[in-house]
């Protein structure tokens, strides 16, 4: 078995700064979070249940991007490009869910402004559906790309940064999910 080889150009730094910097966005908010929930105005707030589901519609999304990876390494581009599509629809039905789970806080009388948990809960899930919309932008580049034979079993490194990132996303979330179910 032969080992990918392609020039990687400038794209790997780009992405590890993009990666660092949304990281550590998220620690910060989540600095910020661990230190307000000692006032006496905490008040947790139980997640919606259609979270749990959400969590693993994103992490079949991951799956489907290795079954894709798997597929284009293997030089199946229909099906490459058919799992890759299925990760980014996983990816909107996410986002779908995530605007259902603020329905149902706000059905419950919980706005952003209720208490400091629920406006850490609408904040942070916001700020990561904001990148994950990016991150579904990049899917959609390179299905488009993938749809002009672009990626072959040795170049593909577009993909695979889009992967990275999308996979980021999801660690993000779980990482999330932990903190807020915990407080």
């Amino acid at each position: 078995m032969s080992q990918t080889v392609e020039r990687a150009g400038p794209y790997p730094v780009g992405l590890g700064a993009v990666l660092a910097t949304v990281g550590m966005l998220f620690v910060a908010f989540t600095t910020a979070l661990l230190v307000r929930r000692t006032g006496s105005d905490w008040v947790p707030v139980d997640l919606p249940a259609v979270i749990w589901l959400n969590t693993s519609i994103l992490v079949g999304s991951s799956g489907a991007l290795e079954l894709a990876r798997m597929r284009i390494r293997r030089g199946e581009t229909a099906q490459f490009a058919r799992w890759l599509g299925m990760a980014g629809l996983l990816g909107i039905l996410f986002l779908a869910g995530q605007l259902l789970a603020w329905r149902a806080l706000v059905l419950r009388g919980v706005y952003l402004p209720s208490n400091p948990h629920a406006a850490f809960f609408y904040v942070l899930t916001a700020l990561h559906g904001f990148h994950l919309l990016g991150g579904l932008v990049a899917l959609a580049w390179v299905r488009r790309r993938a749809d002009r034979s672009a990626y072959t079993p040795r170049s593909h490194a577009g993909f695979t940064h889009a992967a990275i990132y999308w996979h980021f996303m999801g660690a993000v979330w779980l990482f999330l999910v932990a903190v807020l179910s915990t407080l």
